[in-house]
């Protein structure tokens, strides 16, 4: 199984069995606009780092990408513990939508 496929499956595991609660959250709010221009930025950083090293450019652009979505997973799992806010789902989905787009929007930068 694919790296990309194998971590998100794991992430998807982990919180279905282990998080202590969920939040009762909107999909609206500055709170995702903050978790998808974070995701965003650390995906284009991610992607730009990455290719620094030596890195090919499809390389680079997942590893970018999956830097990104894993701090956004760490960080709901952070909300989770009992003292947390809770896992949000929707913050983690604008955290899908701010990496993808900081991928897209690097890829089409480095054209």
């Amino acid at each position: 199984m694919e790296l990309t496929v194998r971590i998100p499956l794991l992430l998807t595991i982990l919180c279905l069995t282990g998080c202590s609660h969920m939040a009762n959250d909107s999909w609206s709010g500055q709170d995702k606009a903050q978790h998808f221009i974070a995701s965003a930025m650390l995906s284009a950083a991610g992607n730009e780092y990455a290719q620094h090293q030596g890195y090919s450019r499809d390389h680079s652009a997942a590893i970018g990408f999956m830097f990104s979505v894993s701090l956004g997973a760490s960080k709901e799992l952070w909300d989770s513990r009992p003292a947390g806010s809770g896992w949000s789902w929707k913050d983690f989905a604008w955290d899908v939508a701010g990496a993808t787009t900081g991928y897209a929007v690097w890829q089409m930068a480095h054209y």
